[in-house]
């Protein structure tokens, strides 16, 4: 079900729900007591009905409800229906978070002069504090509604720019082991031209060199199609999966003791994938420092015949989720950019846990 056809759904449900509740208390005094002047008239029935069921359409047209709404509210209650205001009041609320400020106001004002009229001072003094209270409370509730609004819109903004962020930074770390790449294409090329007549076998080696070669940059190239590249930027050697005691020491001085492991046949990786490893390791260690509340944390490499697994645990007794938009969201860039998957949360027993898997 789309979004719009689950508001659709829900304004459904409300409009029936107030309906139900508005004829219940309506038609009420006769059930209960049998007095004929307590019967609503059959067209004060009806204009119930129609003021609930137009609030299917609160949200697309706040404005225009409200004045359906109110209009059907006055005509039933002046045609001796009681308890009629709950439908007026969703009404109300709808048209203030939607912004319809002045026509709420406005209903208020008319709502107010009909119900107070013939009335004594006390009762209207009552309802005025009562509407000035109903007044404020869906003025809080609409200030309350925009700052969630905004805050969601900064959550995702700053979501989309680490996004962008963590592209341009794979593309820098892949930019000199491309370069490389294809300068070595490039010379083993013209070694096999110079070679190929006199000496065949040399040249079918560099030939074999260029396929193995050319295809690893292949890979590496479409795992970053579409990143930004900022060819200005000072180029620096990519890090990898050898520097990773490095990152295992600095956390180790802030007072956590961090163990490296490695499975399987350890083999040269991919620049690619390389690099990938050691910024998910790095974040992985950084969040754990500072959300974990734990004391130690492991770092295991599985090296499988078509993939690097990375796992990174923590022992914190309570687990902090990284808010989205943060860590969490580069390691997933990272990860995906390669063709690869990571898995973030708490692991049985306490702590968290990052599992990643590239495709080497």
């Amino acid at each position: 079900m789309t979004t719009q056809a689950r508001r659709w759904a829900v304004d459904a449900a409300v409009a029936a729900l107030v309906t139900g509740v508005q004829l219940a208390l309506a038609l009420a005094p006769l059930r209960w007591n049998g007095q004929a002047e307590n019967r609503p008239s059959p067209f004060g029935i009806m204009l119930l009905i129609i003021a609930g069921a137009a609030l299917v359409a609160r949200r697309r047209f706040p404005g225009a409800v409200l004045g359906v709404v109110l209009a059907a509210t006055l005509g039933a209650k002046a045609l001796g229906a009681q308890y009629v205001w709950l439908a007026l009041i969703v009404a109300f609320f709808t048209a203030v978070l939607r912004g319809r400020r002045w026509a709420a106001i406005a209903s208020l004002v008319i709502g107010y002069a009909a119900s107070v009229w013939d009335a004594g001072a006390e009762f209207a003094l009552l309802l005025a504090a009562g509407l000035v209270t109903l007044l404020s409370v869906a003025e809080l509730s609409r200030a309350m509604n925009a700052r969630a609004a905004a805050d969601r819109r900064g959550r995702e903004e700053a979501i989309r720019r680490r996004a962008s962020e963590e592209r341009l930074a794979i593309a820098r770390d892949l930019h000199d082991v491309v370069a490389h790449s294809i300068s070595v294409i490039n010379v083993q090329a013209n070694t096999a031209l110079h070679l190929m007549d006199r000496q065949p076998l040399r040249a079918r080696e560099a030939l074999t060199a260029i396929r193995e070669v050319s295809g690893q940059t292949l890979g590496e190239l479409s795992a970053v199609l579409g990143a930004l590249r900022d060819t200005s930027a000072p180029l620096a050697p990519a890090p990898g999966v050898a520097r990773l005691d490095e990152l295992a020491a600095r956390a180790r001085s802030a007072g956590f003791a961090v163990s490296v492991a490695a499975s399987g046949p350890v083999r040269e990786l991919p620049a690619g994938v390389d690099a990938a490893a050691y910024r998910i390791v790095q974040e992985a260690l950084t969040n754990t420092v500072r959300h974990s509340g734990g004391r130690t944390a492991t770092v295991r490499l599985r090296y499988d015949p078509d993939a690097l697994t990375i796992e990174v645990d923590d022992d914190g007794r309570v687990v902090l989720l990284p808010r989205p938009g943060n860590g969490v969201a580069g390691m997933t860039e990272r990860a995906r950019a390669l063709g690869g998957t990571l898995d973030v949360g708490p692991r049985p027993g306490g702590g968290f846990r990052v599992l990643a898997r590239l495709p080497t």
